[in-house]
């Protein structure tokens, strides 16, 4: 059609090329990005190299251009935590908690990208910590947002109580033993709920949380990141009680659940860190775009993006990811295999298909300070928008992977990439002679 052949022209126009993540001149979004307080990196796929490792680049500019010190990540707290203990200098710590994103979707966090934009953070905190003229605080924390991470919160919680009040440990350790039961499967504690053939822990859950408050003024005075561990695990486990026990008769609100806690844990974080504190958070698409300017939004359901803008307002900046085709890494179930799949050529009515026309492989597209004055009010009209997760599935991809957005309202810059690849797994071993994957595997 002569209208999207014209609107890709419109938008090689509209955007800055480059060739490579190594040398892309990132000045422009940087100034573009200006003082906000919180950035939103996106992703249109859990398994696409090349999105972490632009997010990387992009982040490793805000921390040492921008004196961001929070990185935040659609990834479980206790599993974030391992990799903050390393990045913080203190591997001992690490080695004594069970290895870390072991559970399935293990390739999300625990691969290659990820592994070197980790060794990053502990190089760039050794260098503070090293100079005599920077602060502590200036010290880079890696935080997961997520709440699936119900049984390891629990061992978290009383690993801490044990050390600074043992008998209040075995009180709240009777309490949780309510969920016990269903710690190989959480969500068939739901449907038990549900059903009624196990009575809620929603009480006992609730008393764990407000007696670890009652104690906070006496205990984060001898170590306030140790308790602020201990309460963010708490605060995770009540909320992931609650998510897991509505999960099978209101899926919509299941959904709200989980990103009103992401956002939250980012603010209890932006809290903890102090009021100049910034922050950067990796999540999909799904959660960061505004879900107010897509369908999402017709089934009441809010995300993190939507928000983030109600809060910060012009303090957040909000930047989507896309690609046309190429690799990902993905499972075809819940739970199942990852494999290395080709991602399909883009739908002709979608955006991802205007984006492919354009005469460049690789660019940034700015939406809030566009670079032509009409990109915006072209792209506005609705299209359909790709989103692959952790499964993938070509053979129905318009039903599964698909669904209607505006672009320019949901994201206030959007980077392309039109030929990507998967991924690169970390393997779950190490084996003799590999390189080295601590603090992913040992």
């Amino acid at each position: 059609m002569k209208a999207n052949r014209a609107l890709s022209e419109l938008i090689g126009q509209s955007s800055e090329h480059f060739a490579s993540i190594d040398d892309v001149n990132l000045d422009n979004l940087m100034e573009r990005i200006g003082d906000s307080r919180v950035v939103l990196l996106g992703e249109s796929s859990h398994g696409t190299a090349e999105f972490y490792e632009m997010r990387a680049r992009i982040t490793k500019e805000l921390i040492e251009k921008k004196g961001f010190t929070i990185v935040t990540a659609e990834a479980d707290w206790t599993d974030a935590a391992h990799i903050n203990h390393y990045i913080h200098g203190r591997e001992q710590d690490a080695l004594l908690q069970n290895k870390p994103f072991s559970r399935f979707p293990t390739w999300m966090w625990a691969n290659q990208s990820m592994l070197e934009f980790t060794h990053w953070l502990h190089a760039y905190n050794t260098k503070i910590e090293n100079a005599k003229t920077e602060s502590s605080e200036q010290k880079v924390g890696l935080y997961g947002l997520d709440l699936y991470s119900l049984y390891s919160s629990i061992d978290r919680v009383l690993d801490y109580l044990q050390k600074v009040d043992p008998k209040t440990a075995e009180i709240v350790r009777g309490r949780y033993d309510c969920l016990i039961p269903w710690a190989d499967d959480p969500a068939l504690y739901g449907r038990a709920v549900m059903t009624e053939q196990h009575k809620s822990c929603e009480a006992e859950v609730l008393k764990n949380l407000q007696d670890l408050l009652k104690t906070e003024l006496e205990h984060s005075k001898a170590n306030e990141e140790q308790f602020f561990d201990a309460k963010q695990n708490a605060q995770l486990i009540a909320n992931a009680e609650r998510y897991y026990r509505t999960l099978y008769y209101a899926q919509n609100n299941s959904w709200n659940q989980r990103d009103q806690h992401m956002f939250d844990t980012l603010q209890a974080v932006l809290e903890f860190r102090g009021t100049q504190s910034k922050a950067v958070v990796w999540a999909h698409n799904s959660h960061l775009g505004d879900a107010r300017a897509t369908q999402m939004s017709t089934r009441g359901e809010l995300n993190i993006g939507q928000l983030a803008r109600q809060e910060y307002a012009d303090k957040v900046y909000n930047i989507g990811f896309g690609t046309d085709h190429g690799t990902v890494a993905a499972a075809s179930s819940w739970g199942g295999p990852m494999k290395i799949k080709q991602v399909q050529p883009s739908h002709v009515d979608s955006y991802e298909r205007i984006f492919h026309k354009v005469a460049a492989d690789n660019f940034l597209l700015p939406l809030r300070y566009p670079l032509h004055k009409d990109i915006r009010k072209k792209l506005l009209p609705e299209r359909l928008e790709r989103a692959i997760g952790v499964i993938y599935r070509p053979e129905t991809e318009l039903q599964s992977h698909y669904f209607y957005a505006s672009l320019p309202a949901q994201f206030d810059e959007y980077i392309w990439f039109d030929n990507t690849r998967a991924v690169e797994a970390l393997p779950k071993q190490r084996e003799e002679g590999s390189f080295d994957t601590f603090p992913f595997g040992y």
